[in-house]
């Protein structure tokens, strides 16, 4: 009789044990397919104006062209992103005509932030553009950013992924104003 009870204990014992281990994986599982589940983070590039733009003669044609940028970096995961040094690339009809150095920086987990950072246009390129005087005349010009942020998402201090955020914004610099307005979409890939 001992023997049996005995026997009976450990059943139970290791039924109870396979059940908490099997609710533990599926909450675990669910967690992670819901609400831990990686995010696209929200980049957006909001051009604060001309800083500086200078044209010169026409027999030397020559330009000198600033744009101040703020960067606003939303990271809507429950884990913290890290990211290295990196350069925005801006284009013109398919012309990378200006870089923009973004320092890296730790986004904490739900938080957001800004960045400053500023656009110096390649002038020549950016004059040798066959679409450059018909857009002048329209009194805007449209471009097209494209950074990749390389960094790790870092979760409960414990676990770090590689991940890598992709931005891409189209601005329209209005030349008369000396103000500009972008449309950005991002995101993510582990």
């Amino acid at each position: 009789m001992g023997i049996e009870k005995s026997r009976k204990s450990v059943k139970i014992c290791c039924a109870a044990t396979t059940v908490i281990i099997l609710v533990h994986i599926l909450v675990i599982v669910l967690l992670s397919l819901t609400i831990f589940k990686p995010k696209r983070p929200e980049i957006t590039a909001n051009p604060t104006g001309l800083e500086n733009i200078q044209f010169g003669g026409f027999s030397n044609m020559s330009a000198n062209v600033t744009l101040g940028m703020f960067i606003t970096i939303q990271n809507k995961n429950y884990g913290s992103f890290k990211f290295q040094n990196n350069t925005a690339y801006i284009d013109y009809h398919g012309t990378i005509v200006a870089e923009v150095p973004i320092e890296g920086h730790l986004v904490p987990a739900r938080s957001k932030i800004n960045i400053t950072a500023s656009a110096n246009f390649m002038t020549k390129k950016l004059i040798t553009s066959p679409y450059l005087f018909q857009d002048i005349e329209t009194g805007s010009l449209n471009f097209t950013s494209t950074a990749i942020f390389h960094g790790k998402l870092k979760m409960f201090k414990v676990l770090k992924i590689g991940a890598n955020a992709y931005s891409t914004c189209d601005i329209s610099l209005f030349i008369i104003s000396k103000n500009a307005v972008s449309v950005c979409h991002s995101k993510i890939k582990l």
